[in-house]
């Protein structure tokens, strides 16, 4: 992508075009302490190289528009939110391989091609509830993400900094460095299937993934017996996406693509506008209805039939397949109710969007001894829920929105490892909200590949 083929005066035009939603109301926005600081960092970013290019946002839109028709799954997961001192090798190269390993299991127990995107390469902002956060008497700004601030509760840490976009940039470009190094350069090769296990702890879901991964490889072994060629197996496409929630990194990182003279937010391939974000009339729907990329919407349990259909005139008009999809995170108790009278609603006015199934966040709990937690069971249920209420209708359940690493961490109640409340005072290292971990990760997948091979 490059606008230098293009008049700069078009270009400028064109990107001019986008601003409408400065006289929005714009949600979640953090409150920087220096607009001569804020806008030389603007300035900065838009003069940056983009850290994706049309061509493959195109490619994944057609891969979307695959799945909303019944044909692909997408897996999308990655990390609640990015941390700078986080973005080692080592923890990139665990998301990226428990990604992998659940879209194996995904692929081989469902028979289905298996879009791979991570929550990564940018998920550095995070809407909060409240603008502040109140510890033992002290009043300080909520941390926002370390594109915004430090999570330390300090008046400085807390204080919202933005140079921080910068490094968000940086960090970002260097993990989509090391993504495409692992995913195109040998590393998911599927005659690999076992070196993804290993350096994980040993527990029944790896177990159960050995077991699949040799029958893999006695297939593997069969078809080249046959002389069939593997040149496809030994790379795979990687999408990267996060919420599209800070204008002052994503309108700078909006770029006009050379070929079509149409505008591609190049922060990532695939962004998604928040609950909170999602107003009609609010500045993110109308900031993302401009741009080319593929996006996505969270629904919780309290969407209306009118926010949704409102949605689908704002965002996808024109109906284009790929375009458009509906994040649900509707909790456990509520999918069964609630998800049928949208997907029904949208049925009736002949859009196709992809449906997805985001069973994290709807199902947040306190625990006793003071941790924000989810239980397994509950996220299983609602993945359960969402495949019931497609089934009934006649749809497709498109694919998974969760927040898991690929370290040993203990964030969430249950699993096959029976995380308790103790355990979780042991190793509970999430800035945010709580994360399935490598183990729970996989159960899910299984799971996920039992109800596709069932519909």
């Amino acid at each position: 992508m490059a606008t230098n083929n293009l008049n700069p005066e078009v270009t400028a035009a064109l990107l001019k075009e986008l601003d409408s939603y400065i006289s929005l109301p714009a949600a979640q926005q953090p409150t920087w302490p220096s607009g001569e600081v804020l806008e030389n960092v603007k300035a900065t970013l838009s003069k940056y190289p983009p850290l994706v290019f049309a061509g493959e946002v195109d490619i994944l839109k057609q891969r979307l528009a695959q799945a909303a028709s019944g044909n692909a799954f997408l897996l999308q997961g990655g990390d609640c939110a990015e941390t700078f001192v986080d973005a080692t090798a080592d923890r990139i190269r665990a998301r990226i391989k428990t990604v992998l390993q659940m879209a194996v299991v995904l692929t081989y127990g469902a028979s289905m091609p298996v879009i791979k995107m991570g929550r990564m390469a940018g998920q550095f902002a995070k809407p909060r509830s409240s603008d502040f956060e109140t510890r033992d008497g002290v009043t300080l700004p909520a941390y926002r993400g370390d594109a915004v601030n430090a999570y330390e509760f300090t008046a400085e840490a807390r204080t919202a900094n933005p140079k921080r976009l910068l490094q968000a940039y940086n960090t970002s470009a260097s993990t989509l460095n090391l993504i495409r190094a692992f995913t195109m350069g040998g590393f998911a090769d599927l005659r690999s299937v076992h070196e993804w296990n290993k350096g994980f702890i040993d527990n029944p879901a790896n177990s159960r993934y050995e077991v699949m991964a040799r029958d893999i490889d006695k297939a593997i072994r069969f078809m080249a017996a046959c002389g069939a060629d593997f040149s496809e197996l030994k790379t795979t496409e990687f999408y990267t996406s996060h919420e599209g929630l800070l204008f002052d990194y994503e309108r700078p990182l909006t770029r006009i693509d050379s070929r079509t003279g149409t505008p591609y937010d190049t922060s990532a391939h695939f962004i998604w506008i928040g609950e909170r974000t999602r107003q009609l009339d609010g500045a993110h729907v109308d900031f993302f209805a401009k741009v080319r990329n593929p996006l996505g919407v969270k629904l919780g349990p309290d969407t209306s039939v009118s926010d949704v259909l409102g949605l689908i005139e704002k965002l996808d008009p024109k109906r284009e397949p790929g375009r458009l999809t509906f994040i649900t995170r509707m909790g456990a108790g509520k999918v069964r109710e609630k998800l049928p009278a949208l997907i029904e609603a949208v049925k009736d006015a002949g859009a196709l969007p992809l449906w997805i199934s985001d069973p994290m966040h709807g199902n947040g709990i306190t625990t006793a001894n003071g941790y924000k937690s989810r239980r397994f069971d509950d996220v299983l249920d609602e993945v359960r829920g969402f495949f019931e209420v497609h089934r009934s209708l006649g749809t497709f359940p498109g694919g998974l929105h969760v927040e898991l690493t690929g370290d040993d961490v203990a964030e969430c109640l249950g699993g096959s490892e029976q995380i308790d409340e103790k355990t979780l005072e042991t190793r509970y290292e999430t800035v945010c909200d709580p994360r399935l971990n490598h183990s729970q990760s996989l159960e899910l997948a299984f799971l996920v590949a039992e109800e596709l091979s069932a519909r």
